[in-house]
């Protein structure tokens, strides 16, 4: 490995994206401990660690966090991060799925991706914009001392603090998916997420985990990242031949293909929405006061463990359908003259691939619910909260993996001896 980043910067174009990535991350991580002018920040640290105790509500708090990269719990300029743009890429995506305009534009091909993308930059600013609001508001009236301002004047500018930052890191996102490595934005919450490590690893340290605990976390985060990156790569190929087609004195076709099925067709987007819906259950029972909701759907009780797998089960397969439409791609197969081996075109060949992506997303909805209830399984065996696993160790693995290729494909694009012979690299002039 280090010899790897040893021939990166020997690169001079690869050894400028690499410096300019972590600069810009460096800039992400300075805007983490600036605060939003009008918070009492001692007041608000103090509500703020009261509050991520309570609970499910607590757990929802902490979750957050881990994804802002502690910026919430320094109520700081970036205290939503990216998550309104994540929030706005998930809900333009389903309706691509859904709606026939938006799958119109999705297959256009460069011009379409451009025009969906300024949507999703447009729903980012409404979805900051509403978000930023509300988790203000609910400061200003919260009645806790949290701000030294006017309540009017602290929504209003705290607000337009949260929508600036949270536009600032799109455009810092984007200008490292064009002059750095990696997706930017995908960066930018892989860095968020292992900037909390640190302190997860002094909240064990102080919470007096035992050697057991130690060897315990240790083994169980080595087979939760082996197991994520077999699962991530994982994908079932279904080979596709093409008959021949003679068209004056020209063939066309006859070659073979295949139809890549991952295994992990969500992500962790069948994550996120499963621990959403399980927040409004919990948030209700403790508005309400109702202790039965609150003892049985408790986060980490066994209900609650039990209805969080089956939506997570349902959210992979439903996410599945929409993103992988067999129908559309039996369709396309016909038209081409591409046909599966011993199956014909047509009804048959999207009865086929519907089955095969059945047992493929079983696969993959197992993996994801083990990953999901890892962190419960984590804190209840070492009693310590500690977040590991889950989606921001999914995350963090997956864009680990993607920037570790997009260096790979840098070196083998001006290494033309590859890695095979005697050992060496030489460089193309």
């Amino acid at each position: 490995m280090w010899k790897t980043l040893r021939n990166a910067f020997e690169i001079p174009e690869l050894r400028r994206r690499i410096l300019f990535t972590l600069g810009m991350l460096a800039v992400f991580r300075l805007g983490i401990y600036v605060p939003i002018p009008g918070i009492d920040l001692r007041r608000w640290t103090e509500f703020f660690s009261s509050m991520a105790g309570q609970g499910a509500f607590g757990g929802f708090i902490g979750f957050f966090d881990v994804f802002a990269g502690g910026a919430l719990r320094n109520f700081s300029i970036f205290t939503m991060s990216v998550t309104p743009y994540i929030n706005a890429a998930i809900i333009i995506q389903m309706l691509t799925a859904v709606l026939p305009k938006l799958k119109e534009l999705a297959r256009e091909g460069e011009e379409g991706r451009k025009k969906i993308e300024r949507y999703t930059r447009d729903l980012t600013l409404l979805l900051a914009l509403v978000q930023g609001f509300f988790l203000t508001f609910a400061i200003a009236r919260s009645g806790q001392g949290l701000i030294s301002v006017n309540p009017i004047t602290f929504i209003v500018m705290a607000t337009t603090t949260i929508v600036a930052g949270t536009m600032f890191l799109l455009w810092l996102g984007q200008r490292i998916t064009d002059n750095g490595i990696g997706n930017g934005i995908s960066v930018l919450i892989f860095a968020g997420i292992v900037a909390r490590y640190p302190a997860y690893f002094m909240k064990a340290i102080v919470g007096g985990i035992g050697f057991s605990g130690w060897t315990f976390i240790i083994v169980v985060a080595l087979i939760a990242v082996a197991g994520i990156i077999y699962v991530q790569e994982g994908e079932r190929r279904i080979r596709v031949q093409y008959a021949k087609r003679v068209v004056g004195r020209k063939v066309y076709g006859g070659q073979s293909s295949y139809i890549p099925m991952r295994v992990n067709q969500g992500g962790v987007i069948p994550i996120i929405f499963a621990a959403a819906l399980m927040m409004i259950p919990t948030a209700l029972g403790r508005m309400s006061g109702n202790m039965f909701i609150q003892t049985y759907l408790a986060m980490g009780s066994l209900w609650y463990d039990v209805i969080y797998v089956l939506l997570v089960f349902f959210f992979t397969y439903f996410y599945s359908a929409i993103t992988f439409d067999v129908h559309d791609i039996a369709d396309n197969m016909k038209k081409y003259g591409g046909f599966i081996m011993g199956i014909r075109p047509g009804f048959p060949t999207e009865n086929y691939l519907q089955k095969v992506l059945v047992r493929v997303t079983f696969v993959g909805a197992v993996f994801l619910s083990a990953i999901a209830i890892l962190p419960y399984v984590v804190t209840g065996v070492v009693h310590v909260q500690i977040w590991l696993g889950g989606t921001s160790l999914l995350i963090a693995v997956g864009v680990a993996l993607d920037v570790v290729q997009q260096i790979e494909a840098h070196l083998i694009m001006r290494y033309y001896d590859g890695f095979m012979k005697k050992g060496r690299l030489r460089v193309r002039r």
